[in-house]
């Protein structure tokens, strides 16, 4: 089920200030700023691109903050691992990183960096050796971010293969505080688990790990292979063979596209397409797309819900991920069903324990890096007390009312996090609890540009594009940043 076009979920915020009020919560605003703030000692669970930003705001706002990440490096998710650890190729197993070989950006290079540290091909140029492409590859991506984490410094703070356990709430310091559990990881003689105490503690762990997998009736006795695109890589080991891909989002586009150079069939089937469907892709003599799979056979036969059938050797489950918080103890006063993290006031802060657990990067269907920032901006802010948050019942009839608009639209719960229709709006809201400037006009209208091109232009949008006025002012935008 998609979310309605037609039908957009406003994000929920308190309606505007009268002008003498903004002006009087303007003088508020500086005088708190002004206001010394408290050093908390916080614990950031990951060093992705999510960690990285919570850091360095953490510390901007005077707090010290410790980043706990599983890996040698940092990067998260945008970490590539060429060769991952898993005996069963439908789970995650030792492997973060979900990136494949081919992987390239579907969003522009000035879209997706940091509100003050650009992501310009001007800096790869200079650098020598980078990807200067608009839409760079992955590994361009870390490069930014391992550079990101050195110009402010933050490879200090990053604990690495370092492994968080458990998290529990502390009971014997009181004030809200928590006890973090770590262990080194990829050691020989492991050492044993270390527990500290923490102030609060930020959750930066991702959420493109734990695969979510399609229920396929039948498919225990099919004789073929079962993948998800966690695991998937280079498309070489598919040559001549039949691939059933399911799925609609980015990496079923791009896979199915990677595989149809070497496999000998590729069927993609996609949940949202009328059960009817059955058709060849426009450019390709080996690809096409169904409705979802009915069923699978014995006989090596997946059924599509048309009733027509494909004798296939691998299906591959491009279908996503699960939130996942393995280490949060049942006293985290947050839950996980149908893929939505609950209760969140505004999809950052669980109002029983708030503000001294937050999550940063739930959202999906959004430009990330600036959501995360702006987040990040936001939690350090309310945890120095220079930003306050409502009561805790405020905060819980905040959430009621949200999933109240959600369910009177049809929408199932697996979509709360799904910020196709407001990121602008939650952005924006962010920005004035802070008191930073909204986002660009720029990056906006970029973004919206992007979206129409990759429709219009599904096999090239990365190379043809339209919208070189808005590259230019956001270069000249750039320039009193770089």
């Amino acid at each position: 089920m998609k979310p309605p076009q037609n039908d957009k979920l406003q994000y929920h915020t308190p309606p505007l200030p009268s002008k003498s009020q903004q002006k009087s919560e303007a003088k508020s605003r500086t005088h708190r700023l002004a206001m010394p703030s408290p050093s908390l000692r916080l614990a950031v669970v990951g060093a992705g691109a999510a960690g990285l930003v919570a850091a360095r705001e953490l510390r901007r706002e005077g707090h010290s903050p410790v980043v706990f990440e599983r890996a040698a490096s940092v990067g998260g998710t945008w970490l590539y691992d060429a060769a991952p650890a898993t005996s069963d190729p439908l789970a995650a197993g030792a492997a973060h990183s979900s990136l494949y070989a081919s992987l390239r950006t579907n969003l522009p290079r000035e879209v997706m960096g940091f509100l003050d540290f650009p992501f310009a091909s001007s800096a790869a140029e200079a650098g020598g050796g980078g990807d200067t492409r608009r839409f760079p590859g992955h590994d361009e991506v870390l490069r930014y971010l391992e550079e990101f984490a050195r110009r402010f410094d933050l490879y200090g703070l990053v604990r690495f293969g370092t492994e968080v356990v458990r998290v529990r709430r502390d009971g014997g310091g009181g004030g809200g505080r928590w006890a973090v559990t770590s262990r080194k990881i990829g050691e020989k003689g492991r050492r044993e688990e270390e527990e500290e105490v923490y102030d609060a503690i930020v959750v930066c762990n991702g959420h493109y790990t734990e695969p979510r997998v399609a229920h396929i009736p039948g498919v225990e006795a099919w004789p073929g292979k079962q993948m998800h695109s966690h695991n998937y890589r280079v498309p070489e080991p598919f040559h001549d063979q039949v691939v059933i891909i399911i799925g609609a989002s980015a990496s079923a586009v791009d896979i199915s596209r990677d595989l149809a150079g070497v496999a000998k069939e590729v069927h993609v089937a996609d949940r949202s397409a009328p059960a009817c469907t059955c058709k060849r892709q426009p450019g390709y003599d080996n690809m096409w797309l169904h409705s979802m799979i009915d069923h699978a056979q014995e006989d090596g036969c997946v059924v599509f819900q048309d009733g027509s059938s494909i004798k296939a050797d691998v299906i591959m489950h491009c279908t996503g991920y699960l939130y996942d918080f393995p280490f949060l103890e049942d006293d985290s006063a947050i839950t996980v069903d149908d893929n939505c993290v609950d209760p969140l006031y505004k999809h950052v802060f669980p109002p029983e324990v708030a503000p001294h657990l937050s999550f940063i990067g739930l959202p999906w269907k959004v430009i990330p890096f600036p959501l995360f920032e702006l987040q990040s901006k936001w939690v350090a802010g309310v945890l120095s007390g220079r930003v306050k948050l409502p009561s805790r019942e405020e905060m819980m009839e905040d959430v009621k009312a949200f999933h109240s608009k959600m369910e009177a639209r049809g929408w199932p719960k697996r979509y709360a996090h799904n910020f196709s229709d407001c990121q602008f709006e939650y952005d924006d809201w962010l920005a004035e609890q802070c008191g930073h400037p909204p986002i660009e006009q720029w990056r906006k209208l970029m973004y919206a540009a992007n979206s129409e091109n990759k429709a219009a232009r599904p096999e090239s949008y990365r190379d043809e594009w339209d919208d070189d006025h808005l590259v230019a002012e956001a270069a000249e935008d750039f320039k009193k940043y770089l």
